[in-house]
């Protein structure tokens, strides 16, 4: 059986690229693959994919662009507070687990 990896942003987030061909760009997580250690990002990591035409699932053919999976190490998440890429820590306050930007000290979850 596979096993799960530990992916420290979630759907939603807004987290800047730390490495790679993309270094730099930003953008929202679109979803999280835990088996890979993967995560979505809109926006980063476009290959260009040559693609049949498809018309029952109106899909167009020619070469189109598409985005895929970056390892979830090369991003940083960006605090909604005060929008600088910061590591997280994990706090329990009022009886919740919540993320706590490392730099401000506030709450990332809401």
């Amino acid at each position: 059986m596979a096993e799960k990896k530990k992916v420290h942003v979630k759907i939603g987030d807004r987290v800047v690229v730390t490495s790679g061909k993309d270094k730099g760009k930003t953008g929202n997580v679109k979803s999280v693959i835990t088996k890979d250690g993967t995560v979505l990002v809109e926006g980063v990591n476009l290959v260009t994919k040559a693609q049949k035409a498809n018309p029952m699932y109106g899909i167009q053919g020619g070469l189109n662009k598409i985005e895929k999976p970056i390892e979830s190490s090369k991003v940083m998440l960006t605090c909604p507070a005060c929008e600088k890429a910061t590591r997280i820590a994990h706090e329990v306050r009022d009886g919740k687990k919540v993320r706590v930007c490392k730099k401000c000290n506030k709450t990332i979850d809401e």
